[in-house]
């Protein structure tokens, strides 16, 4: 925050809030100054020549003159490397302990000196300096490894590290978390520092509240994800490659990590898109299911102002024959802005409330910030104090509680890195539902300190417990989000057990899916915001989080009425369909847009409650296989160079390609199709893919295309579920899934997997292992 942002921030919030803003970046920077010691000289290193090795299970250990390297291939295909004998623990990614070795892999002697372990997806070789590659079965180079470099303060303390990596000439980047300008990481740095973008950000904007060392590197020679498990702040510094033209070399792609600290370890696996999530989730965990009404339409505000405004709104949808699901409150709700609390004023009966909107199908969702108000006899406040011998507040380097400024003023902040606080956090969700609430999203979990200039987050010496032991916010930062994520989780859980949790987080980091689900944050209103909401989606559904969403129509600004519809007909297909706004943005109701508005938006909201079956099916197989529900162009062609480099459209599972429209005024667009038949939806015309068509996109719709073949579960006009299948072509079968959700309850819902084709001019349906009929209503279309 520069000058002039201080200048808007003492206009917006008070030049008491302003002042105090100073006072807070001075005491974070005094107490770095003083704790944190400087690096002065540093002395580098590298590995090495080689020295020897001792082969183990499922790999072993190769040494250097001047490190070590651990190499293990895991039961499930997962490889692990380390440096300096870093072990896989402890992990804030990992769901458990590490997979099994694989006793078939074997440390072995290769050439020129070098190490190498066979596996049945990777083979990996170590050389004689260092360099560490990933290669395939059939011995094609994935991505090459250098030897790291560390720098070591001569007077002691942490070590700095860069590992610099080479890929293919045509490999594409994906990943690290939720990034703006992807879902293609162009060249550029890439910060590892979850970071509040301050009320607004674009594509331009980076970081952004949610990073991860994930990436997903798609080439010609196949796929495969690195996982760099370290948090401390880093950067990656990504250049793609370029093919020489004719007998010219290849310039291969290049990635740097460098981090100011902590392990160097990584994780790898590689195979189809399909098969590295899915191994992916097996090293950090399922996602969490979402219940039921999750996966409709919801409702959001900064500044609903009081009941009658929260009546006046659901009566809206209601009357109008909207369908509306969830409406969520945001902070105007608490007293005084402090977390677990209710402004009795405003809402006098909020379980009455809750009780009465749950009658008509509206679920109410609360907001759960982590800063809590320095305020003795706030019963919060005095609780978090009583926790453990130290009590539940991050500490400084002397000892001393933390103090930041976020909306309630002065404010401490509960260590989640500490069991004993993450059960004390938990239980107070109970006062979340007593008042009525079926979920919570979690914001400010960064953490956010407003400060009048630096990082608007905590000192990075503050103390932290890291499960015991020990360490500071430097290392602690970055998971300051998902450990939040676990308290309120299992919280609810325990709270009720008979229930699946609902939980989404600004903030988080690798694994995070394990607890829920995240949305963009304050995405910018406008063109380029609308564009950056689906490259995040995209973004961290290849990082392992399948649910996800943004702020329809942009959290700061008052979009245009066709603005405003685009990002509603994206938001459709999206997991997470949530309209949001800022307290002087203006509403976000349909309705507030114009007739012709409301009549599209209705639209969009029919053939999303039409499609809840298959987003309860995707939500299914996201949890038995981590696969996202909206997923790049490439997921089932990754070799198919023209779909890695599209990013303006995506699939929703195997069988719908959604392309919206994200430029105003287009009247057509243009739409890349993957190998097959794909039908027009709204016409029912057919179209020939590898290639591309040109289709219209008239106000009222957005182009969806379904695959050739393709079964979706969709709400029939009784309300049930009914099969839609979309003719296959002759000699090309076809297929599909359902998992119709048994409820909001913990049961699973068992998945049903049906074949398609055509024979004597008919579409044959049959269900697998049930002979005879598919025991549900078939309705053909495309013939």
């Amino acid at each position: 925050m520069d000058g002039r942002d201080l200048v808007r921030s003492v206009k917006l919030i008070g030049s008491a809030r302003g002042l105090r803003m100073v006072r807070s970046a001075v005491r974070r920077r005094n107490a770095d100054a003083r704790a944190l010691p400087r690096r002065g000289a540093e002395r580098a290193r590298v590995p090495g020549p080689v020295t020897g090795a001792e082969p183990g299970p499922g790999g072993g250990v190769v040494r250097f003159a001047r490190s070590e390297l651990r190499v293990r291939v895991a039961v499930g295909g997962a490889v692990f490397w380390s440096w300096d004998g870093a072990d896989p623990l402890p992990s804030y990614a990992l769901s458990g302990a590490p997979p099994e070795a694989d006793p078939r892999a074997r440390l072995e002697p290769d050439k020129e000196d070098g190490w190498q372990v066979v596996s049945e997806r990777l083979t990996l070789a170590v050389s004689r300096h260092g360099a560490v590659e990933l290669r395939t079965p059939g011995g094609v180079l994935l991505r090459r490894e250098l030897p790291p470099r560390w720098w070591e303060p001569v007077s002691g303390g942490d070590r700095r590290w860069v590992q610099r990596s080479e890929v293919p000439a045509d490999a594409r980047f994906f990943g690290l978390g939720g990034r703006a300008s992807g879902p293609r990481l162009r060249d550029g740095v890439y910060r590892l520092w979850n970071t509040d973008p301050g009320g607004r950000f674009g594509p331009g904007d980076d970081p952004l509240s949610l990073t991860m060392p994930v990436q997903l590197v798609v080439s010609d020679a196949g796929t495969h994800l690195v996982f760099h498990d370290n948090t401390w702040s880093g950067r990656v510094t990504l250049h793609e490659g370029e093919e020489g033209a004719g007998s010219g070399h290849d310039r291969p792609g290049t990635c740097e990590v460098r981090m100011d600290g902590g392990p160097l370890r990584c994780w790898a696996m590689a195979g189809t898109p399909a098969r590295v999530l899915r191994t992916w989730t097996a090293l950090t965990g399922a996602p969490a299911l979402p219940p039921s009404w999750a996966l409709g339409p919801q409702h959001a505000r900064w500044g609903f102002g009081d009941e009658r405004e929260v009546r006046r709104v659901v009566a809206g949808y209601r009357e109008r024959g909207l369908p509306l699901s969830a409406l969520h409150l945001d902070i105007d709700h608490f007293d005084g802005n402090r977390v677990f609390t209710v402004d009795r004023e405003r809402f006098p009966d909020l379980p009455g409330l809750a009780k009465e909107l749950r009658e008509e199908g509206v679920r109410l969702v609360s907001i759960v910030d982590p800063a809590v108000k320095a305020e003795p006899g706030y019963p919060v406040f005095d609780a978090g104090a009583a926790v453990g011998d130290r009590g539940a507040f991050v500490r400084d380097a002397r000892g001393r509680v933390v103090r930041g400024e976020v909306w309630p003023g002065e404010c401490v902040y509960p260590d989640f890195t500490d069991p004993e606080v993450r059960e004390w956090w938990g239980g107070l969700y109970g006062e979340r539902l007593a008042q009525g609430f079926s979920g919570v999203w979690h914001d400010m979990n960064e953490p956010v300190s407003f400060a009048a200039f630096g990082d608007p987050t905590l000192p990075r010496s503050a103390r932290h417990c890291l499960e015991g032991r020990g360490g500071d916010h430097r290392e602690a930062h970055n998971v300051y989000g998902l450990a939040m994520a676990r308290a309120g989780h299992e919280g609810l859980r325990r709270l009720r057990p008979r229930e699946r949790p609902f939980l989404f987080s600004r903030s988080g980091w690798a694994g995070m899916q394990r607890y829920g689900g995240t949305w963009s944050g304050d995405v910018a209103t406008g063109w380029p915001g609308l564009r950056a909401s689906l490259a995040l989606v995209l973004g961290l559904g290849l990082c392992g989080v399948p649910y996800s969403g943004p702020d329809v129509g942009g959290f700061d600004g008052s979009p245009s009425p066709e603005l405003f519809l685009r990002w509603f007909q994206l938001g459709a297909y999206l997991p997470l369909f949530r309209t949001h706004s800022a307290i002087d943005a203006g509403r976000r109701e349909p309705w507030e847009f114009g007739p012709r508005v409301l009549e599209y938006a209705r639209a969009a909201l029919a053939e999303r409650e039409r499609l809840r079956p298959y987003f309860a099916t995707l939500a299914r197989l996201a949890e038995l296989t981590g696969a996202p529900y909206a997923r790049p162009l490439w997921w089932r062609a990754p070799g198919e160079r023209a779909l890695r480099d599209c990013e303006d459209a995506f699939l929703l599972g195997d069988a719908l390609l959604v392309a919206p429209v994200l430029e105003e005024g287009a009247g057509r667009r243009a739409v890349r199709l993957p190998r097959g038949r794909w039908y027009d939806t709204a016409t029912g015309e057919a179209h020939e893919g590898p290639g591309q068509v040109v289709l219209d996109t008239p106000l009222s719709r957005i182009p969806v295309l379904a695959r050739a073949g393709s079964v979706l579960p969709v709400r029939g006009a009784d309300g049930g579920v009914e099969l839609e299948v979309w003719a296959p072509a002759a000699g090309r079968p076809g297929g599909g899934s359902a998992a119709p959700d048994p409820g909001d309850g913990p049961d699973r819902a068992e998945v049903e997997r049906y074949t398609t084709r055509l024979e004597g001019g008919k579409v044959v349906v049959e269900r697998e292992g049930v002979a005879g009929p598919v025991g549900r209503p078939v309705r053909v279309r495309g013939l």
